[in-house]
């Protein structure tokens, strides 16, 4: 796909951070929006920028875990538009806690959102783009689905999943030859709110060291990395060429850069700097 102009996209997790920059983005370079969230406020802000931006756009309050609703969303924005040529499964939280202590309860619902949601976004609008005739599947993942870092067991179940998962479907509908490209995308440390909407569970703060107010400070500063329109821009270029990945940010090709190089080695790297940034932060 190399031209969005009147082509229709849908946008998961719109509200804000890196769904709200694709939709601005998007929106720039003349497409049609159909945006979802599930914060109605973060919502309605992302409508009003579209709207003011030219493009048309439809907003609708969603929760991706929710397969009903997205199967019901996908139908009511190919009725809306009269087609979809793209959606982006952006949606996505973070928790903290260690693999052996996490609630299942925890765990669910951030599968259900992350992984969940990203499977029910795809198996709702595939039908659509393939009769676009020109669609494209853009699932978010993270750098978190390349290296694993303690502490973020379920998040980086739950991305290795997407990763796996979307990787997978690209093969598939390229040895069916179908009018419908995959990108998989792997941000670093993108200045969004996810950091501060964690859930943490405080069991997990004597592997690190920290209180959770200090925690979650760190846990946003270091993710600082890259504004969200910068990596709108850099999803989008990926969408332009068909890329299977998508590495936003400096640190991410770092990481993937390390995670190919050591292999399971850089796991040991990993785990000294802990102890390192455990010992510094106790009294």
């Amino acid at each position: 796909m190399k031209d969005f102009r009147g082509q229709v996209a849908a946008v998961t997790g719109a509200g804000s951070g890196i769904g709200r920059a694709l939709a601005l983005e998007l929106a720039r370079a003349g497409a049609h929006l159909a945006i979802s969230d599930i914060a109605p406020e973060g919502l309605a802000e992302t409508g009003r920028l579209v709207q003011a931006l030219g493009a048309p756009c439809r907003s609708t309050r969603l929760d991706v875990a929710d397969r009903a609703a997205v199967l019901a969303w996908a139908d009511d924005c190919r009725a809306a538009h009269g087609r979809v040529n793209l959606v982006f499964n952006n949606a996505g939280v973070s928790l903290t806690a260690s693999a052996e202590a996490v609630r299942i309860e925890d765990f669910e619902w951030l599968m259900g959102i992350n992984f969940w949601g990203v499977v029910h976004g795809t198996q709702a609008f595939l039908p659509h783009l393939r009769a676009s005739g020109d669609g494209h599947v853009v699932n978010v993942s993270s750098v978190f689905g390349m290296v694993s870092m303690p502490t973020q067991s379920a998040y980086n179940a739950s991305k290795f999943a997407v990763r796996g998962y979307t990787e997978a479907l690209r093969m598939e509908l390229e040895l069916e030859g179908a009018p419908v490209g995959v990108t998989c995308v792997h941000p670093g440390g993108v200045a969004t709110a996810i950091a501060r909407s964690a859930r943490v569970d405080a069991r997990v703060l004597h592997l690190t060291g920290q209180d959770e107010a200090r925690f979650r400070q760190d846990s946003e500063r270091l993710i600082q990395t890259t504004a969200p329109d910068a990596a709108a821009r850099r999803i989008l270029a990926g969408v332009r060429r068909n890329a299977r990945r998508v590495l936003v940010g400096p640190d991410a090709v770092v990481l993937d850069l390390m995670a190919r190089t050591l292999g399971p080695g850089y796991q040991g790297l990993v785990v000294r700097r802990a102890k390192r940034m455990r010992a510094a932060a106790r009294p």
